[in-house]
């Protein structure tokens, strides 16, 4: 009996720790996929990606974020940016065939990105992977998660802390 006491003592300790793992998820996690963003955020840039070649960005914002960065203060917590991310049509040498405007062919949708603030997220990471309350979370063009390093995207916006982490801040004015 006193086995099966100690087993029963074990097994509720162990239950009882369950919700406390399902409480413990990532920022990226807690990011959804904004399903409505073509019709609910403003698309407010269009390029081709300086940082990888053979890539086009649309980028669009919802109103929460638009309208902090037109009176120009600080993108409160709720603020959402995603980035449409394009493969570049290649030309016969492999490279990205360019248009006579000089930009980059867009071809096939390959990832929507998605840069979400709120308060807390980023804090557990490393210093030089926060961003001030905003993370990042990847996805496929049909709204599943996509495997993607996210510490690179953490990595390449955490040192733009003038232009609070985006490179595209300006053009949200």
């Amino acid at each position: 009996m006193v086995g099966m006491k100690s087993w029963l003592v074990g097994w509720a300790a162990a239950a009882a720790l369950v919700p406390l793992t399902l409480l413990t998820v990532s920022a990226e996690e807690q990011i959804g996929y904004p399903a409505d963003y073509k019709s609910e955020f403003t698309n407010y840039l269009s390029l081709d990606r300086t940082q990888n070649e053979g890539q086009i960005i649309r980028l669009f914002a919802n109103q929460k974020a638009l309208e902090a960065a037109r009176t120009g203060v600080a993108l409160p917590d709720g603020s959402i940016i995603v980035g449409e991310i394009y493969k570049a049509k290649l030309n016969k040498d492999g490279k990205p065939q360019v248009s006579s405007l000089g930009r980059q062919v867009r071809d096939k949708l390959a990832l929507i990105a998605v840069m979400e603030k709120r308060p807390g997220f980023g804090k557990d990471l490393p210093a030089e992977l926060q961003n001030d309350g905003w993370d990042f979370a990847a996805f496929k063009p049909d709204g599943s998660r996509a495997k993607k390093d996210l510490d690179s995207c953490r990595a390449c916006h955490a040192p733009l802390n003038d232009s609070q982490h985006l490179f595209s801040l300006e053009h949200l004015q």
